[in-house]
């Protein structure tokens, strides 16, 4: 197996040009799929049968929890390749995409809070799923911390990489708590492998909706990264001419 490309990722400036076109096509299919997604949705799915329209809160709700653990599962992967190849654009990743994650927990939560108040009669339990979603955002919040507080940049690198491995634990447990603990949360509305609980008009939205999630997540990582790398190859020749040239275009 050819693992040149693999090897690539390692030079800024090929990640830099490699990821210009697909920053653009994910940024397109973002807008399609969370425009589609969400006018259906919202106006033409038919409501819940028992919780009538108030169901339409999971078309930003399960979203944006499925992106929530995604990317914490990407940490954890992007610190084992900083730790063991010492990759630094594993890093960067890393580091790029914590504060999406934790915004996507942020909105998991509070989704989850304005959808539990019709149905459970209180915004907040101490219940398994949500305290498990709770923690995720507290290690998000040490991710970034670390990464911040810490100034020598390989220190960070490591110390965020350890953290991130560590915290994945915590992925299953929010995937399982409806399984092994008694909740008051439902079961997974939305699977990949089973068949759809809900009708067609309902479930297709909320397709379209975590696909949009996850490209929106794509293009923003994309261009956060390609900032970062900007930064941190600053004083290479190729970076100073890519920063004179979008210098001139912002003219």
């Amino acid at each position: 197996m050819n693992w040149t490309w693999f090897h690539k990722l390692g030079s800024p400036k090929w990640f830099y040009e490699i990821s210009r076109p697909w920053l653009s096509w994910l940024a397109v299919a973002a807008l399609l799929l969370l425009t589609v997604g969400t006018v259906w949705g919202l106006a033409f799915a038919p409501p819940d049968y028992q919780q009538g329209n108030s169901f339409r809160i999971i078309y930003m709700h399960v979203p944006a929890a499925f992106l929530a653990q995604s990317i914490y599962i990407m940490l954890a992967i992007a610190g084992t390749v900083s730790l063991v190849w010492k990759m630094k654009l594993a890093d960067v990743a890393l580091q790029q995409a914590a504060p999406i994650g934790a915004w996507m927990t942020v909105i998991a939560l509070v989704t989850g809070a304005v959808w539990g108040k019709p149905t459970w009669g209180t915004y907040w339990v101490w219940d398994a799923r949500l305290t498990s979603m709770l923690i995720l955002l507290f290690l998000y919040f040490g991710v970034i911390a670390l990464g911040n507080a810490i100034t020598n940049r390989d220190s960070a690198a490591k110390a965020c990489a350890v953290l991130a491995i560590v915290g994945v634990v915590n992925i299953p447990i929010i995937q399982y708590s409806v399984e092994w603990w008694n909740t008051l949360h439902q079961p997974a509305t939305f699977s990949i492998v089973a068949k759809p609980a809900m009708p067609f008009e309902m479930w297709m939205p909320l397709l379209l909706m975590v696909l949009g999630f996850y490209c929106f997540f794509g293009a923003l990582l994309l261009l956060r990264m390609r900032l970062e790398v900007l930064k941190r190859e600053a004083r290479s020749s190729w970076a100073k001419a890519e920063i004179k040239m979008l210098v001139e275009k912002g003219r």
